[in-house]
C-alpha cells in the first residue's frame, strides 16, 4: 500500500441521473436541475443531493417540491436549514419567518430572525425573537449570551452582563459565561470590571477542558486587554502562559510581535454584532470533534452572517468542508480569509493541499513553492509542497526539497522530527536506503516514541532481514502507543508473516482487518497468512474482499494471481515466501 500522504478526498460527487417516475431528475454538475413533475420525486432527488452534500441542487429541488406543497413545514425547515449551511443566509430569511412560531423549528428560525435584527441593529427585536418556547442546553446558552450582547446592543451593557451571569446550566457554562462578560465589559469600556473578569478566566485553566479553543481566546483577548492598558510585560507573560497551554497558535506570535515592536494592538471586538457571532464561534469550535461537521457547519454560517470577514469562522468552515470531502468550497473559503489574518499562512499551506485533493497537482506545487519561497524557515510550507510531490510519487523532488529544509534548521527540536521523517521515507523510496536510515534514527532522536518513526524504521528493518529483535520491539512499541492504528497493528502482523511466525500474523492482521475492514492490502496481507496456515478457504475469502476493494493496479494483480494458483510453496529451509510481498501498512498514514 502506497504511503498516505495526503488527505486524499474525492471532489464533489454529483448524481448525474436517477430515475423517478419516468423523469431524469439531476442535471450534469454546473447545469441546473430538470423540473421534476412530482413531489416525491423532487423529494427524493433533493434528500439524494443533500445526502451527497451537493447543497445547491438540494436547494433546487427542495423549492421544487414545496411547489406542490407549499405549507409542508418539514420541507419549508430543509430548505432554510441547506440555505443557511450554504452561506445563502439572506435566501433563507423568508422561510425562517414561516416557521418562527413552530416550536421545533425555532432554535434555528428565531436564531436567524435575531441575527437579521442584529444586523439591522434592531436590538429591542434581537431579544424577542431570542425567546424560545423550547430550548435545550446548548439554546440557552446561545440565545442567553445572544440576548446578553443584544442589551448591550441598546446601551444597556451592565444588563446585559448580568443577564449573562445569571444563566442557569451545566457547569461547562462557565467558561464562556465569563469570556462574554468580559469581553463586554471591556467593549463598553469598563476596564476594572474587564481586567477583573478576564484574569479570573484566565487563571482557571481548568475551565478550558471542555472547550480548549474559547480559553485559548480568552487569553488573547485578555493580552490584547493588558497591552490596550499599557502593560506590556504583563501582556506578554499571559501570552506566554498560554503558549504553553497550546503550543504554535499563529494568533499568540502575530499578538507576541505586535506587542514587543510596540504597535497598537487592536480590541477583539468592534460592536455587539461580533459579540453575539462570538458565541456561535466558540460553541461551533467546541462542537466540532468529528460526526458533527453538518451541525457545526450552520452556526458557523450563522457567524459569518454577522461578522462575514471572521478569519477563525472561515477557517473553522473551511476546515468543515474538507471533512465533508468538499474541496473546492474549501478553497473557496481560505481565499476569503483577509491578508491582515495571522492565519492566513495556514489558510495558504490548507489551499495548497485542497488544490491537489482536486488533483490539479501542478497548481499545488506552484502555489506551495511560492509559499516555501517566501517563508524559507517556515517548516511546514516544506512539509505540505513534500506530500505534494509524494502524491505523484516524485520522490527525487520530495527528497531535494527536505534537503533543503534540514539546510535551514540550524537547532533541530523535537517538532521538527516530520521533516527528518519524510526526507527518510523520500530516500527509502529512492532505494537509497544509506540515506534513508540516519533521518530516521534522527526523527527517533528528536522524538523517541513517534509511533509512526518507530513503526516504519522497524518495519523496513524486518523487510531487509536486519536488526531484526530491536525492529520487532520497535513495531510492538508502535502498536502499544497506537493500538487502535489498523496500519500499525498491520505492520507488526506482517513483521511476523516475514518470519515465519503464521499463526503470530493471523492473530495481528485479523486485529487489523476489524480496525481498518475497507483496506485491500490489509484484507491481501490476512489472506496471505490464512494461507501459511492452512485456512485455504478463509485466505480466498480475504483475496476475494481485496480484490473487490479497488485496490491499486499492482496489489490488483498479485490477488488475481493468488485467486487463480494460490502462494507458492516456502522455500525448502526458510520461513521467507519465495514472491517479495508488496509495500504494507508499515508505510503510515500521512
Amino acid at each position: 500500500m502506497r504511503h498516505k500522504w495526503l488527505r486524499r478526498v474525492s471532489g464533489l460527487v454529483l448524481v448525474t441521473a436517477l430515475s423517478l417516475a419516468g423523469q431524469t431528475a439531476l442535471a450534469k454538475q454546473g447545469e441546473a436541475p430538470l423540473t421534476i413533475t412530482s413531489f416525491s420525486g423532487a423529494y427524493l432527488a433533493a434528500r439524494i443531493a443533500e445526502g451527497d452534500n451537493d447543497l445547491d441542487n438540494a436547494i433546487a429541488f427542495y423549492k421544487q417540491a414545496l411547489a406542490f406543497a407549499p405549507n409542508d413545514v418539514a420541507l419549508q425547515q430543509s430548505l432554510m436549514l441547506a440555505l443557511v449551511a450554504q452561506g445563502r443566509f439572506e435566501e433563507s430569511l423568508p422561510y425562517a419567518d414561516k416557521l418562527k412560531e413552530v416550536p421545533e423549528v425555532e432554535r434555528f428560525s428565531r436564531l436567524a430572525l435575531a441575527i437579521d435584527s442584529f444586523r439591522k441593529k434592531d436590538y429591542d427585536k434581537a431579544q424577542y425573537w431570542l425567546k424560545l418556547s423550547l430550548s435545550s442546553d446548548l439554546d440557552t446558552l446561545i440565545s442567553g449570551v445572544m440576548t446578553g450582547w443584544a442589551m448591550q446592543g441598546a446601551g444597556n451593557a451592565d444588563d446585559g452582563m448580568r443577564h449573562i451571569e445569571k444563566l442557569r446550566g451545566p457547569e461547562w457554562f462557565d467558561l464562556f459565561k465569563s469570556y462574554h462578560r468580559a469581553l463586554m465589559a471591556d467593549l463598553s469600556g469598563l476596564n476594572e470590571k474587564a481586567g477583573e473578569i478576564y484574569k479570573a478566566t484566565f487563571d482557571n485553566s481548568a475551565l478550558g477542558s471542555a472547550a480548549p479553543e474559547t480559553w485559548m481566546r480568552n487569553a488573547v483577548a485578555y493580552a490584547s486587554f493588558l497591552s490596550r492598558q499599557g502593560d506590556k510585560d504583563a501582556a506578554l507573560e499571559a501570552l506566554a502562559r498560554a503558549d504553553l497551554f497550546a503550543p504554535g497558535k499563529p494568533e499568540i506570535a502575530a499578538l507576541r510581535e505586535k506587542i514587543e515592536k510596540g504597535e497598537k494592538v487592536a480590541a477583539p471586538l468592534r460592536n455587539c454584532d461580533d459579540g453575539a457571532a462570538e458565541i456561535l464561534i466558540d460553541l461551533a469550535t467546541a462542537l466540532n470533534r468529528g460526526g458533527g461537521e453538518p451541525f457545526v457547519r450552520l452556526y458557523l454560517e450563522y457567524a459569518l452572517a454577522l461578522r462575514p470577514d471572521s478569519d477563525i469562522a472561515l477557517i473553522q468552515l473551511a476546515a468543515v468542508s474538507e471533512q465533508l470531502k468538499d474541496s473546492q468550497r474549501a478553497i473557496d473559503l481560505y481565499r476569503r480569509i483577509p491578508d491582515t489574518s495571522p492565519l492566513k499562512h495556514v489558510a495558504e499551506l490548507q489551499l495548497g493541499l485542497n488544490l491537489a485533493d482536486l488533483d490539479r497537482t501542478d497548481e499545488a506545487i506552484k502555489h506551495l513553492q511560492a509559499l516555501v519561497d517566501a517563508h524559507p524557515d517556515d517548516m511546514r510550507t516544506y512539509l505540505a509542497l513534500g506530500s505534494v510531490y509524494a502524491s505523484r510519487e516524485d520522490y527525487r523532488s520530495a527528497a531535494a526539497l527536505y534537503d533543503r529544509a534540514v539546510e535551514r534548521l540550524k537547532e533541530p527540536a523535537r517538532t521538527n522530527w516530520n521533516v527528518f521523517y519524510q526526507r527518510g521515507i523520500a530516500y527509502e523510496r529512492l532505494k537509497e536506503w544509506p540515506k534513508a536510515e540516519p533521518n530516521f534514527r534522527k526523527a527517533l532522536e528528536l522524538y523517541p516514541d513517534q509511533p509512526q518513526v518507530l513503526n516504519y524504521l522497524g518495519y523496513s528493518w524486518v523487510d531487509m532481514g536486519i536488526n531484526l529483535k530491536e525492529a520487532l520491539e520497535m513495531i510492538q512499541k508502535a502498536v502499544d502507543l497506537r493500538p487502535s492504528d489498523g496500519y500499525i497493528v498491520d505492520s507488526l502482523g506482517w513483521a511476523y508473516y516475514k518470519l515465519g511466525r503464521f499463526e503470530d500474523a493471523v492473530r495481528e492482521l485479523e486485529r487489523a482487518v476489524s480496525l481498518r475492514p475497507e483496506d485491500p492490502v490489509l484484507n491481501d496481507h490476512l489472506g496471505d497468512a490464512y494461507w501459511r496456515v492452512g485456512r485455504k478457504l478463509e485466505a480466498t475469502f480475504q483475496w476475494r474482499a481485496a480484490r473487490d476493494l479497488n485496490p491499486e493496479p499492482d496489489v490488483l494483480s498479485a490477488v488475481q494471481e493468488k485467486l487463480l494458483k494460490g502462494l507458492p510453496p516456502l522455500e525448502k529451509n526458510t520461513a521467507q515466501e519465495v514472491q517479495k510481498p508488496k509495500p504494507s501498512a508499515s508505510e503510515p498514514k500521512g
